[in-house]
């Protein structure tokens, strides 16, 4: 039923707790799962300043994401990583519906109600435009 799980990451804790529902959903139904880590531009930007090179920040994105790579490997589930760049929700929206995922996993980052009412909140943005059922873990 769910055999193609996109699971949007930037490596929190959230992120973290998101993996483990992921997780448990691919290995009921032998799933694979892609995780995608989007860089914003001012990420970018800091990343930039503050690294020496493409390699140093290329590594640290790397990084961010062992943990949860390490727990998709100890569970021999396929995977593929896609860094992209853009606005995450729209660009997590963009690459979830056109490479059609049958569930997507995201964790909820836990903006105050002012926060979310003013920005908007990643998670909700890809719950509501995503083609797909979506599950926002806490």
């Amino acid at each position: 039923m769910y055999k193609k799980i996109l699971l949007a990451t930037d490596g929190s804790d959230h992120s973290i707790r998101a993996a483990e529902h992921a997780i448990k959903v691919a290995k009921m139904d032998q799933g694979q799962i892609d995780l995608i880590f989007v860089v914003d531009g001012s990420a970018s930007k800091a990343d930039v300043l503050h690294k020496l090179d493409k390699y140093e920040v290329k590594k640290d994105r790397e990084r961010k994401l062992k943990p949860i790579i390490e727990m998709i490997e100890k569970d021999n589930i396929p995977y593929e990583k896609h860094f992209l760049h853009g606005e995450p929700g729209p660009t997590i929206v963009e690459f979830a519906n056109k490479n059609d995922y049958d569930f997507v996993v995201v964790g909820s980052r836990g903006l105050n109600q002012v926060q979310t009412m003013i920005l908007g909140s990643v998670s909700h943005k890809i719950a509501k435009r995503v083609e797909c059922p979506v599950l926002i873990v806490k």
